[in-house]
């Protein structure tokens, strides 16, 4: 049986949404407090509480390039990049064809392995847009045939192919993309029986891991919240 126990314990003030592991750093999306966390992803030891914002706000999800963390902010329309080496922050206001709207916006993020290039999910319209790492410009992916991924939460970027779970249709849909990720075509959707209001998704080998965030569910302090595995299509 393997034994489970937090790296970082709960802690008044604080809240995990977004999470991603880089270089020995945990950097950890902190939703409605308007903050970024970083841990030592070894130990669980504080690193660094930044501040991104203040006022409303929901910082939702945190991508890793080679020079900067990158968090989405899903009421305003703006990335807020964090150097890597000085944990600087810096505000990208997001521009182009990226139209913001009420509701809930962007939310899941990755990026190229060169970083220069970011994937984005507006959830509340379905749409995917790339975003420059510099300037913030966006330019719409259009999908075939007029698809779209609504309620688009974490995304994966694994080559030319994006999975995207959409939290509460409890699926995850695999898009693939042109070279220059302007266009895109959805080549299958994976429901399981085990998804709970799935809201991020993670690779291993040939697997496949969605968490649930079980959104409503009755006493949520205590509740469980699986992972779901299962293979990659």
């Amino acid at each position: 049986m393997v034994e489970e126990a937090p790296l970082v314990p709960a802690r008044a003030g604080q809240s995990a949404i977004g999470v991603e592991e880089a270089g020995g750093l945990l950097f950890v999306a902190g939703g409605n407090t308007g903050k970024a966390f970083v841990y030592d992803a070894a130990t669980g030891e504080d690193v660094a509480v930044l501040t991104l914002t203040t006022g409303a706000t929901f910082v939702n999800d945190v991508v890793v390039t080679r020079r900067a963390a990158f968090f989405t902010d899903s009421v305003n329309p703006v990335l807020y990049r964090v150097d890597r080496e000085t944990l600087e922050v810096g505000v990208l206001p997001l521009n182009g064809d990226l139209v913001h709207v009420a509701g809930f916006n962007v939310d899941g993020i990755d990026a190229r392995p060169d970083g220069a290039t970011l994937v984005l999910v507006q959830s509340n319209t379905g749409r995917l847009f790339t975003a420059d790492a510099e300037t913030g410009a966006t330019q719409g992916i259009e999908l075939a045939t007029g698809e779209a991924v609504p309620a688009g939460d974490g995304i994966l970027l694994h080559g030319r192919t994006l999975y995207v779970v959409q939290n509460r249709l409890n699926r995850a849909t695999e898009v693939r993309l042109s070279g220059d990720l302007a266009t895109g075509t959805v080549v299958g959707r994976t429901a399981n029986a085990a998804f709970d209001v799935p809201s991020t998704i993670a690779r291993f080998g040939s697997r496949l891991y969605a968490v649930n965030a079980r959104f409503g569910t009755a006493n949520a302090g205590t509740a469980a919240y699986p992972v779901v595995g299962f293979p990659r299509p």
